[in-house]
């Protein structure tokens, strides 16, 4: 049984709880890629803070297709219009100029939400459907657990580089311990 068979199958049940645990994990980190973000304007989101280069805007697109997108609806569900997409985008750090910041934020979000949906409807065993050779060689996750703990450390790391890129642009912090 494919990843695709178990998300059909399982339609619209009830997560199982470790699936809602590390959907929940996810979810905080999500919140705080957008969260980070509030109150920038358009061109501090565009603004490259660090040596490498990349915008926080860049980082968010990154976080949409090579990320969400990516790790759910290609790997996991092998989604061939997905898969085929993949060759559109040289590098998803560059935001296209004539793509506007809520553009960006908001293929964010929808890619959270179909990654949701493919989350929600299949088993922490579920096996992956389709694995990119040619970019990592041999498989290294196996089950949707794999994904969802791998894209649990991505989007948390990458969380961190908002925040310093955050605090660099106007000295604001997400999280302050005193």
């Amino acid at each position: 049984m494919t990843a695709a068979d178990t998300v059909q199958e399982a339609g619209a049940h009830t997560p199982d709880p470790e699936i809602r645990a590390l959907l929940s994990f996810l979810d905080g980190q999500r919140r705080h890629v957008l969260g980070i973000l509030e109150g920038l304007d358009a061109e501090a989101l565009r603004l490259p803070v660090l040596p490498s280069g990349w915008s926080c805007l860049g980082l968010v697109q990154h976080l949409a297709l090579d990320v969400e997108r990516f790790w759910f609806r290609a790997v996991f569900t092998g989604d061939p219009a997905v898969i085929a997409a993949l060759e559109e985008i040289d590098d998803a750090w560059q935001v296209d100029p004539g793509i506007t910041a809520g553009e960006v934020i908001e293929r964010y979000r929808a890619e959270t939400a179909l990654a949701d949906a493919v989350i929600t409807s299949a088993v922490a065993e579920a096996p992956l459907v389709w694995w990119p050779h040619d970019q990592f060689g041999a498989p290294h996750l196996h089950t949707l657990r794999d994904v969802l703990l791998h894209v649990i450390t991505e989007t948390a790391c990458h969380a961190g580089h908002l925040d310093a890129a955050r605090e660099l642009l106007d000295g604001r912090r997400w999280l302050v311990l005193t």
